[in-house]
């Protein structure tokens, strides 16, 4: 058998005191999550998160640093995920933008709306990422080398 993770990206983005997340359909339940999504061939990972962040949420953003890796895989599907997770910050929003099927919405939620509803996470790691990004430091762009 060969193992083939899925590599993903996921940016945190946060606007006074709150989290840019997105309402999608997951195995037909409504769940929330970073704006987040599938590294495309020869994509870099950076080019990944800008993409998956706008066609998500309509949204442009730049992205400022780097939070980390998180390794998880789904019960649902056994799948492993490999999510680089990424800071970014606004630039625009494109309020005519057509967001990717299975999104519902783009949204604005507290830490405490986000932990007082873990259930409705897509993954513990949504949760986990935000953690991190408010207690941990912010890593160079420079730590990612890329040869595609």
């Amino acid at each position: 058998m060969v193992w083939t993770p899925h590599g993903t990206v996921a940016t945190i983005v946060e606007r006074n005191g709150k989290f840019l997340l997105v309402k999608e359909i997951s195995n037909g339940k409504e769940v929330f999550n970073q704006p987040a999504g599938h590294i495309e061939a020869d994509e870099s990972v950076l080019d990944a998160a800008i993409r998956e962040t706008y066609e998500e949420t309509g949204y442009k953003v730049s992205v400022d640093s780097f939070v980390g890796m998180y390794i998880y895989k789904a019960p649902t599907n056994g799948v492993t995920y490999h999510r680089y997770c990424f800071v970014g910050s606004i630039l625009e929003q494109d309020e005519q933008a057509t967001l990717d099927d299975g999104i519902i919405e783009a949204c604005w939620l507290s830490l405490d709306e986000i932990k007082a509803q873990p259930e409705l996470m897509r993954s513990p790691i949504v949760l986990k990422c935000i953690e991190d990004y408010l207690n941990r430091p912010h890593q160079p762009l420079e730590l990612i080398f890329e040869h595609i």
